[in-house]
């Protein structure tokens, strides 16, 4: 198998969570529907609309085949956004006037989290389940919560934030159960874990193509047909994608997602292998050379191309700072811009000092062993840095338990 090497002239990048590059692969299948191949593929009297319906079409399957579904079950969207804004208010709509109750965790990508406040402010009554230390939701709590007028429950698999993976197949065999949908924000999942919808018996599912190697600006919800689960629209036009969802599709865009769902199917063995051998390197390296640090979330139950770690007594944004030359976050890049400590880590009840001070770190198809040793080197020395800077360091290193220590309240 030929490998691509990435090279980055800016910073090194280990941010895979908050988006990837773009195969050169996924490019250069998009390239001919950016200049000759420009066709409205809902064009149905000409070849240049024939030839790019063709193209999504097959970018329809692409995509199925990756989490082993039907292609009519798959609806192209912006992005995993709209899809779990699609989902969740969709099947309100529908089915609103006889069942009103959602169940989610309070873990859930921000976005879920509030489409649901969206929904409660419309009559929605939501349930939001605690996670445990590992980040994982209580699966006796979870059958506890569902009552006869629960229409869904919104679990994702694998956590944007801490790479934590929900037993979603049991969460599913709870639900239907008790007659209840299960939708599942699957966009840090897909190409980086194996996905069979079949298996995991949900009804609908987001995807996102900018998190695995394909172009920004589009995704898709997965649509369970049988048995049928109904969706009221959110976008109204033209009638295109089954009616769920109006607009002109951007062939370019489905072509990209598709090629790029393709290049999963085929390479994710080896993607995991990848990412497993760097993971075990960059937590070996962590652990040796920076004492003091909390791994948060679950180490069993996770997806190992996100790492989410704690350095006592740095400060996050400090330390981002201090390691410009490597792309790392603080957190979901669509919180980043806050300064609060992190909803997930405070879910898991990490102590605010420690929830400030955390790095997530993600892996990646293109990550190298030289990227991962710049990391280390970066972090021991910038965290050493910041220490020798801090007088709680300081008091640490003499013992002190600063736990214990009642501070003076400011007057």
């Amino acid at each position: 198998m030929r490998k691509i090497i990435y090279r980055f002239s800016r910073a090194t990048y280990l941010d895979f969570q908050a988006t990837t590059p773009t195969d050169y692969r996924v490019l250069d299948a998009m390239l001919p529907y950016l200049t000759n191949q420009y066709g409205n593929p809902h064009s149905k009297t000409h070849s240049f609309g024939w030839e790019t319906e063709k193209a999504v079409e097959k970018a329809r399957s692409q995509i199925a085949n990756l989490i082993n579904t039907q292609p009519q079950s798959i609806i192209f969207t912006s992005g995993a956004t709209e899809s779990n804004n699609a989902a969740l208010k969709g099947l309100y709509g529908f089915y609103g006037k006889q069942k009103n109750h959602i169940i989610t965790s309070q873990t859930e990508h921000k976005c879920v989290l509030d489409t649901c406040r969206y929904l409660e402010d419309k009559g929605v009554e939501v349930t939001y389940l605690p996670v445990d230390s590992n980040g994982l939701i209580c699966l006796k709590q979870l059958q506890e919560s569902i009552k006869s007028n629960t229409l869904c429950v919104s679990v994702m698999l694998v956590n944007n934030e801490i790479g934590v993976i929900q037993n979603l197949k049991e969460v599913s065999r709870i639900c239907h159960e008790r007659g209840v949908y299960v939708h599942s924000d699957m966009a840090q999942a897909i190409a980086k874990i194996p996905v069979d919808v079949q298996d995991l018996d949900i009804d609908l599912g987001s995807i996102s193509a900018h998190k695995l190697y394909g172009p920004k600006g589009i995704g898709a919800l997965y649509v369970r047909r049988k048995p049928r689960v109904r969706l009221q629209q959110i976008i109204h036009g033209g009638g295109q994608e089954r009616g769920l969802r109006s607009g002109t599709l951007a062939p370019h865009l489905c072509v990209g997602f598709g090629k790029a769902a393709e290049i999963a199917l085929t390479e994710l063995p080896y993607d995991m292998q990848h990412v497993d051998k760097l993971y075990n390197k960059l937590i070996t390296g962590i652990k040796e050379k920076i004492p003091q640090i909390q791994i948060n979330g679950s180490l069993e139950h996770r997806y190992k191309g996100n790492l989410n770690v704690s350095f006592a007594f740095v400060e996050g944004e400090s330390l981002i700072m201090a390691i410009k030359q490597v792309a790392v976050s603080s957190g979901s890049a669509c919180t980043s811009a806050s300064l609060e400590p992190s909803y997930v880590l405070r879910a898991l009840g990490v102590q605010e000092d420690m929830a400030h001070t955390s790095l997530r770190i993600g892996i990646g198809r293109f990550t190298t062993e030289k990227e991962i040793d710049f990391l280390l080197d970066q972090l021991s020395s910038a965290v050493k840095k910041l220490r020798e800077m801090s007088p709680l360091w300081e008091m640490h290193q003499d013992g002190i338990d600063i736990n214990k220590i009642e501070w003076t309240q400011p007057h």
